[in-house]
């Protein structure tokens, strides 16, 4: 999916919600637990129920990883229900290099047809530079994150900058905004201004939204440029609104909060 289909879907559905397919056997309904496939029919009635709020799904890789070859059925059973309209993230985290770097940028891209991929910086240009190469498809850097452990690098300071805006900075000019995205956690949504000074235009992906306890309206404030330039997700406060037999009316009634805020704020920036 190219740049201009993405903000056109944005506008056309007035939303910028991605949701997260963190499909945990534990936690769906238990009617589901009998079926063939129990990841699989959770997932689309999920996607059932949502797909007309949401312009994109992120599928969490480790979910179904954890599940070995039946696991990675059910994945790509879910990206193939998925609409055409939808953009697709392969959430992988992926760092690597060479031939590796290659194959799973071919994996993603042309063997399970997914729009994008997370990837992990830590290794430098050679472990990106791959997932670049594929037109209309991107590399979703991580920079910025919401867990605990993000204090022991991201924030290593050097001459008042620091290291994630250090790799911002740096890997901006590995791609262009057609092609890179950055991960950005919403539970630290005041520093998106700082990020916005660096990357104006490209969009970011902002986790933590939902149960995790990040302010969409701060995100928004912070965050949102002309384009809108923002798909944040939500995941278990959708999935899992309930656990009952209700479990479709209530992930779409969650959806659609989510995204009657999300029209509120792109007409408030006139981006609608």
């Amino acid at each position: 999916m190219t740049r201009e289909q993405l903000i056109e879907n944005i506008k056309k559905k007035k939303s910028f919600l991605c949701i997260g397919l963190d499909t945990d056997l534990d936690k769906i309904p238990e009617h589901f637990k009998n079926t063939e496939d129990p990841i699989f029919a959770f997932n689309k009635s999920i996607i059932d129920a949502t797909k007309d709020l949401a312009v994109a799904f992120k599928p969490n890789l480790a979910f179904y990883e954890r599940h070995g070859l039946q696991g990675w059925k059910s994945l790509e059973r879910t990206i193939d229900y998925l609409p055409e309209d939808i953009f697709v993230i392969a959430d992988a985290k992926r760092g690597d290099i060479g031939n590796s770097s290659s194959y799973y940028a071919t994996a993603f891209f042309e063997q399970l047809k997914c729009d994008s991929v997370t990837v992990a910086p830590y290794m430098g240009e050679d472990s990106i530079k791959p997932f670049l190469s594929f037109p209309g498809k991107w590399a979703i850097v991580l920079a910025l994150t919401s867990n605990p452990g993000a204090l022991d690098f991201q924030f290593i300071y050097d001459k008042d900058t620091p290291l994630y805006q250090r790799v911002i900075k740096r890997i901006k000019d590995w791609g262009t905004i057609d092609n890179t995205m950055f991960v950005v956690g919403a539970t630290r949504a005041e520093m998106l201004s700082d990020i916005r000074k660096i990357i104006p235009d490209h969009f970011l992906l902002v986790p933590g939204v939902g149960a995790q306890g990040g302010s969409l309206k701060d995100v928004a404030h912070h965050g949102m440029n002309s384009d809108c330039g923002l798909l944040v997700n939500a995941s278990r406060s959708i999935l899992y609104a309930s656990s009952g037999s209700d479990f479709e009316s209530a992930a779409r009634a969650q959806a659609e909060s989510i995204q009657s805020e999300m029209e509120t704020l792109l007409r408030e920036k006139n981006v609608i």
